[in-house]
């Protein structure tokens, strides 16, 4: 019997991939980043993907991410599974492996090396959603491990691809993207995600976004912001907005060693290792920086009874 789907709604928080001095898989720290992220109120999991540095990890880690971040999650979030291949075989057997762990749904980005011509991109879309049989957000996203796709493109993935009608929306030209899909009213997308840290959100939101799919060092602010929007609170909406932005402009620059720089700071991981080639170097002058900023966004998330 299949399972029943879950609601993608809200905020699907990515966690990072910790690794240990010697830069090995850390277990025991992908546990603590996946209890930190699910306390903070994160209503999904979404892993491994460009935060989770996928292109970095061994096919088999790879796929002891996933079945980790099943057992961690342990059935209190819906946790989807990145399975982005440089070909079909390679996604393919992403998403075999991703069903059989437990996962409840897959995301991926079309290949990223060779790209391929648009009826491959079909192609390898249907695989991954035969292979799975779980539903599929297909991940719009500028390069350099992105294709970017129009409106019309994935209306036209989602009514070819039984199952394969969630987006994550994270382009460049997003804001025209979502008002593509807004204006269609054929009900072929059954939702959509913003990304880019929620750093759009606000028009995001207006256009009619289901949630967002952020870094999880951040899951009790984007938690919040997200549960203003929803209430239409503009008030609090843009006072935790106004704190978040500096934040995750900052991520922008830094990439996945700032995320694991923010869950050092907050007492997750023990170290900032990555794998990424060219990652920055975040000194004391951005440390200091950031801890002000954070300290300023998680006040600003506190009941105002408790402030």
């Amino acid at each position: 019997m299949a399972r029943p789907e879950p609601d993608f709604r809200g905020v699907y928080s990515i966690p990072v991939t910790p690794f240990t001095e010697d830069g090995d898989l850390d277990e025991h720290a992908l546990g603590r980043v996946i209890e930190f992220t699910v306390e903070a109120g994160a209503h999904g999991l979404v892993t491994p993907v460009n935060v989770s540095e996928f292109f970095t990890l061994t096919g088999e880690e790879r796929q002891r991410v996933v079945e980790l971040t099943v057992r961690f999650a342990a059935g209190r979030v819906p946790v989807v599974a990145g399975v982005t291949g440089e070909s079909i075989p390679q996604a393919r057997a992403n998403a075999v492996h991703a069903a059989g762990a437990g996962a409840d749904a897959v995301i991926a980005v079309p290949p990223y090396i060779r790209r391929g011509t648009w009826p491959e991109v079909i192609a390898y879309y249907e695989a991954i959603a035969s292979a799975s049989a779980l539903p599929v957000f297909v991940q719009n996203v500028d390069g350099p491990t992105g294709t970017q796709m129009s409106a019309s493109q994935l209306l036209e993935i989602a009514e070819r691809i039984d199952g394969a009608t969630w987006v994550k929306e994270e382009s460049g030209q997003a804001g025209t993207v979502l008002a593509g899909l807004a204006a269609d009213t054929s009900g072929l997308i059954a939702g959509v995600l913003g990304g880019k840290g929620a750093r759009y959100i606000i028009e995001e939101h207006a256009r009619g976004i289901d949630g967002t799919m952020p870094g999880c060092e951040f899951s009790d602010i984007h938690a919040a912001l997200w549960s203003a929007l929803q209430a239409g609170d503009e008030i609090t909406t843009m006072r935790i907005y106004r704190h978040l932005l500096p934040l995750v402009t900052m991520e922008d620059q830094y990439g996945t060693i700032f995320c694991k720089e923010v869950l050092k700071m907050r007492g997750v991981l023990s170290n900032t290792v990555v794998r990424e080639p060219g990652a920055p170097v975040i000194d004391d002058t951005v440390r200091g920086i950031v801890r002000r900023l954070l300290d300023d966004a998680l006040a600003a998330v506190e009941p105002e009874s408790s402030r």
